[in-house]
């Protein structure tokens, strides 16, 4: 019997709750789009069927611009695995209106100490990265092909996965990450995702306060939660914030993925998380007036959707 939640979930419904929350300079939108599980959900069939017969292909290029109708930003985490050309920019960005503002992980060339044991590294695999927080590739693979298009971009992301403690001490990162930070232009708004609990300390705020960067509170199975992180002093190091909501803690990806695929109900309902991302909805912005970018996870609690139709609701479950 499936452990599931029913919604009451309504697309035209959520549209409006999104179009206020951009009046207070709150986006709310997901991490990633291109599901089927939302097929009837968030996204219409007969948009991407063909004489009666669904595309794939069809849906998975063009359901961006259904998907920005009902909410207002979404993170890009296809840039942490390829640096974006323009061509796929223009495809990206041609049917996004001015409103809905993208996120980006950046590359993880530039964010991992070493390379994992997988696939997609060949010969790399297992080996310490030589161009780890390189200022020059970013600027160059990274940067650039984004400036024409920056009216719609929210926050450029550095998601740092965990560290191993024979690769990397805190201070060493710390002293990396300023000559990196330093050498950006200051005027974008960048987020620094941490995956490793001790490396986040008062230097680490400290120096993002410095350069405007926003620590980005993320749900992550070996982190604190959210809740936790907003209660740390100084977390908040600019004046816009960052939650990204991806995983439970103590739950892996993979047991997520196999639980929650493919996404189409609620299976678990994580309260703190929940309370938190509301938090940074409600109170947050209310209280500071700073700019505030929320994305939820599928594999969170099963179906993004529905979670932000719960925290989108002044009303608590």
């Amino acid at each position: 019997m499936l452990d599931l939640f029913l919604s009451d979930f309504d697309r035209d419904a959520l549209a409006g709750r999104i179009a206020e929350l951009v009046k207070r300079n709150v986006y709310v939108g997901t991490s990633s789009w291109k599901y089927s599980g939302w097929l009837g959900m968030l996204y219409d069939r007969t948009r991407y069927e063909t004489k009666g017969k669904f595309s794939l292909a069809r849906f998975e290029d063009e359901c961006l611009a259904e998907y920005c109708q009902f909410l207002s930003t979404v993170c890009v985490d296809a840039g942490y695995y390829k640096f974006p050309d323009l061509a796929y920019l223009d495809r990206l960005f041609r049917d996004v209106p001015s409103y809905c503002r993208l996120s980006f992980k950046v590359t993880d060339i530039i964010t991992l100490r070493r390379f994992p044991a997988l696939a997609r590294y060949g010969a790399e695999q297992g080996k310490l990265n030589p161009l780890f927080l390189s200022s020059n590739l970013f600027l160059e693979s990274f940067f650039m092909p984004l400036q024409e298009f920056r009216a719609r971009i929210g926050v450029l992301i550095f998601e740092f996965a965990e560290f191993r403690a024979s690769d990397l001490e805190p201070e060493s990162f710390l002293e990396r990450l300023e000559r990196f930070l330093g050498a950006l232009p200051s005027d974008w708004q960048y987020g620094v995702e941490l995956r490793s609990r001790s490396f986040v300390t008062p230097d680490y705020f400290r120096l993002l306060s410095k350069f405007r960067v926003a620590h980005v509170f993320n749900q992550w199975n070996r982190m604190p939660s959210v809740k936790r992180q907003l209660q740390w002093p100084g977390s908040i190091t600019t004046d816009f914030t960052v939650g990204r909501f991806l995983l439970r803690p103590g739950k892996s990806y993979q047991e997520a993925v196999e639980r929650f695929s493919p996404y189409q109900e609620t299976r678990e309902i994580d309260p703190s998380a929940r309370n938190a991302a509301r938090k940074l909805i409600w109170d947050v912005p209310m209280k500071e007036g700073r700019p505030t970018f929320v994305y939820i996870n599928n594999r969170l609690e099963g179906n993004a959707l529905n979670t932000i139709w719960a925290v989108t609701s002044r009303d608590q479950d």
